[in-house]
């Protein structure tokens, strides 16, 4: 009862915020983008004109895969940072206004507090994605040819355990900082850096949660999944619950204090 008080509050305050209606259509947008202009481009500037006369243009047209890589490619970047402005506060505004203390001022358990605001945000943005790569999936499917509903939902799973795992980041420091600022700057930094060091050793780290994408892409053009995959995911999952334990623990030494 008190997890589900706490997680229906978040819910009705995303809400009222209107999050769960921008957070969605920005999400839409970003991942329609490349796509759309990747097939009209070619036309727009036939169109506008201004070439030399006898000028043709050429554009290869991406393929099926490379088309849906790119509205995922664009969630990967922009997305992420949508999801840390949008739970960057979860925890340190509350901190920093006093809120905090009055709700676990009442028999409030730490986990319940701390799970039941992640998991309501971590809704938010799996609905988001999931509604972005449906309406991408449609329009690649009306130019640029079919690609199967199943692997799009399965994609799409990947691609929610690797967003998962940006919130247990963002979660992490929100509990550390009162400033949503400084939450928002380590956590961009730590993704990066995550992502900087796969890059370099991704001969090595296979298993790396920064690979998650690549994965994905990697099952658009072969149709099947890489075995390393799966142990991105488990890995993904691991790091989230640790940085949940953590920010549990680092509030219980709050109250403490």
């Amino acid at each position: 009862m008190q997890w589900t008080t706490i997680f229906k509050k978040e819910l009705l305050e995303n809400w009222r915020n209107f999050k769960w209606i921008w957070v969605p259509i920005v999400f839409i947008l970003f991942a329609i983008m490349d796509p759309l202009t990747a097939y009209f481009l070619p036309r727009i500037l036939e169109t506008v004109g201004g070439l030399p006369e006898g000028a043709t243009i050429d554009f290869p047209m991406p393929s099926v895969a490379e088309a849906m890589m790119m509205s995922f490619n664009q969630l990967g970047m922009i997305g992420v940072l949508i999801t840390i402005v949008i739970s960057m506060g979860l925890v340190s505004s509350e901190l920093k206004s006093g809120v905090y203390e009055l709700i676990l001022s009442k028999p409030v358990s730490y986990t319940n507090y701390i799970t039941a605001k992640f998991t309501s945000i971590l809704l938010l943005v799996s609905v988001a994605l999931l509604a972005s790569i449906l309406v991408a999936w449609y329009y690649i499917n009306i130019l640029f040819g079919s690609i199967s509903f199943t692997q799009i939902l399965i994609s799409t799973f990947f691609f929610i355990i690797y967003f998962m795992l940006i919130l247990g980041i963002v979660m992490l420091f929100n509990t550390f900082f009162k400033s949503q600022g400084m939450v928002a700057f380590l956590s961009i930094v730590t993704i990066i850096a995550i992502n900087a060091i796969t890059s370099i050793y991704s001969h090595v780290l296979t298993w790396s949660p920064g690979l998650i994408s690549d994965y994905i892409g990697v099952y658009f053009y072969s149709g099947e999944i890489e075995t390393e995959t799966w142990f991105s995911l488990a890995i993904a999952i691991i790091l989230t619950i640790i940085c949940l334990m953590i920010a549990i623990t680092t509030l219980k030494n709050r109250a403490i204090e």
